[in-house]
C-alpha cells in the first residue's frame, strides 16, 4: 500500500511484495516490542536445548508449534494495540481492556508453553546432568 494524499492505494499483490510486507511487519515487532525479542531469545534457547538434549521428533514438533503460537500471538497483540490506538487515540477504558486482553492472550500462551517445556525438558535436563 502506498500513501497517496490521505488515501492508500493498493499495490498489485505479488508473492514478492506479500512476503516483503510480512517481513516488514515482523521487523517492526522485533524493533519495537521488547517481549517479541524475549520470545525470540527463548525460542532460540529451546531450539538449542532441543538439539543438545536430543528431543524426539514429536517433542521437537510440539516445541516448534508452541514457539509458532507464542510468536504469532505476539504479532497479533501488536496489531491489536496499534489498531486500538488508531481508532481511539485518547484514553478509554474499553480500549485499555482490549489491549490488556490481547496481552493476556500472549501471557496465557507463554505460560502454557513454559509448562509444556518443563514437562518435556526437565526429565531430560536431570538425566543430562546426572541427577536421575
Amino acid at each position: 500500500m502506498k500513501l497517496i494524499g490521505k488515501r492508500y492505494k493498493h499495490e498489485k499483490k505479488t508473492l514478492k511484495n506479500t512476503f516483503g510486507n510480512a517481513l516488514e511487519g515482523i521487523e517492526y515487532c522485533f524493533n519495537s516490542e521488547i517481549n517479541f525479542k524475549f520470545h525470540l531469545i527463548a525460542a532460540v534457547a529451546v531450539l538449542i536445548g532441543s538439539y543438545i538434549l536430543e528431543l524426539s521428533v514429536l517433542e521437537f514438533v510440539i516445541c516448534l508449534v508452541l514457539i509458532g503460537l507464542v510468536i504469532t500471538l505476539e504479532l497479533v497483540n501488536t496489531v491489536i494495540e496499534i489498531v486500538v490506538d488508531m481508532v481511539e487515540p485518547r484514553e478509554n477504558p474499553l480500549a485499555k481492556i482490549a489491549k490488556d486482553a490481547a496481552s493476556g492472550a500472549v501471557l496465557v500462551m507463554a505460560i502454557t508453553s513454559a509448562i509444556v517445556g518443563l514437562i518435556i525438558f526437565l526429565p531430560k535436563v536431570l538425566t543430562f546432568i546426572g541427577v536421575v
